[in-house]
């Protein structure tokens, strides 16, 4: 008897890299407020206030990349689902979703390492990669 988790798994299979992206960036997202909230504690920042903007703080750094991280994070959630659910091209949905997570990572640790002009590069390898994944989902809708 075939059971849905069977008759499902060869079409999901397809897509695992990017299943396998979201679960990255879960653990990313994880991992940046774990090193932000690390920081703050060490600065003795007290709870729920503003955190005061300067780039030469490492605190500051930290609780900007993940709130970065956070601002585009939907973006690669719903454009990964949608392409997924509708049968985007698995090959280019996958690549495009690791694209952007390669991007997140590289620019939380130029964000880390104060490093502005990298920082907005892989900004753009990120943003490229949603871009893909956009570019990859919208012609499965005619398909």
């Amino acid at each position: 008897m075939e059971t849905f988790s069977n008759s499902i798994w060869p079409y999901l299979a397809l897509y695992k890299p990017t299943l396998a992206a979201l679960a990255a960036m879960g653990g990313l997202l994880l991992i940046q407020l774990s090193v932000a909230d690390f920081f703050g504690i060490r600065e003795r920042h007290p709870a729920g206030h503003p955190v005061t903007p300067d780039p030469a703080k490492i605190f500051f750094r930290t609780t900007r990349a993940a709130a970065n991280t956070n601002e585009s994070i939907a973006v690669f959630i719903l454009l990964a689902l949608a392409g997924i659910l509708i049968a985007a091209n698995a090959v280019f949905l996958n690549g495009f979703a690791w694209l952007y997570v390669a991007g997140r990572i590289a620019h939380m640790i130029a964000y880390y390492a104060n490093q502005a002009r990298l920082r907005s590069a892989f900004f753009g390898v990120a943003v490229l990669g949603l871009v893909g994944m956009l570019a990859t989902v919208v012609p499965a809708f005619w398909a």
